[in-house]
């Protein structure tokens, strides 16, 4: 083992691990077509991700027209059973980040999962890409009473991967990422190659990466102001 590395790193997941802009869009549009609405395209779709499902739709209909209360609850489970049925058609892992996380574990760093994303969709994606037994822990939104950025999503993620928040860091895309992993005082890397709303040097992580490549040398850039 070496100090050089975190002990823990916690990865968002859509947009951070896996790419699933295809199959969240073809959700979206077959939620907002049971609602009579036109199809989204998949970079706006990306622009949506980061806060659920309710959200995602919420959004969507914000889009195409009116949106209310009442139609995303009517929305909510077409899209939910649509996804889940095809959880895994279109979504693929970012290049190059099996090989790292297999480097990470190589060298015992722990891994967990800290995503918006219901529990068992999350579940049911990571089986897909044949990731079972990667992850100390993965605690999708409906596991916490406040989903990031509240900082408790981050911190139970800890605790549920029996880590330290003092050798962690945290692996995001969104603001919604970093917020979190800032506020419970955990640095955060952001990928440029995610579903931003915005650039990813302008978020406020404390490094930037454009591929997987470049993790692990920015996790040993940042041990250097770190206790790991």
């Amino acid at each position: 083992m070496t100090n050089t590395l975190p002990r823990l790193v916690i990865f968002d997941l859509d947009g951070t691990l896996v790419d699933t802009g295809p199959d969240l869009t073809a959700a979206l549009n077959h939620a907002l077509g049971v609602l009579g609405r036109r199809e989204v395209d998949e970079e706006s779709v990306k622009e949506m991700v980061g806060l659920g499902a309710r959200k995602l739709l919420e959004r969507g209909l914000e889009a195409t027209g009116v949106m209310t209360d009442e139609l995303i609850d009517a929305g909510v489970q077409p899209f939910l059973d649509y996804y889940a049925a095809n959880i895994c058609v279109g979504s693929k892992p970012y290049p190059g980040l099996e090989a790292a996380m297999d480097e990470l574990a190589a060298d015992g760093v722990t891994l967990a999962v800290c995503t918006n994303k219901p529990q068992r969709l999350s579940e049911l994606l990571i089986e897909a890409l044949g990731w079972q037994g990667r992850f100390a822990a993965i605690l999708g939104a409906d596991r916490v009473p406040q989903r990031k950025p509240h900082p408790s999503h981050v911190l139970s993620t800890i605790e549920a991967a029996g880590g330290d928040v003092r050798s962690t860091a945290f692996i995001g895309d969104s603001i919604v990422d970093v917020t979190a992993a800032k506020a419970a005082d955990v640095p955060v890397i952001a990928v440029s190659f995610g579903f931003p709303d915005r650039p990813a040097d302008t978020l406020g992580a404390d490094a930037v990466i454009d591929s997987y490549a470049e993790l692990i040398p920015a996790l040993r850039r940042l041990a250097a102001s770190a206790t790991w």
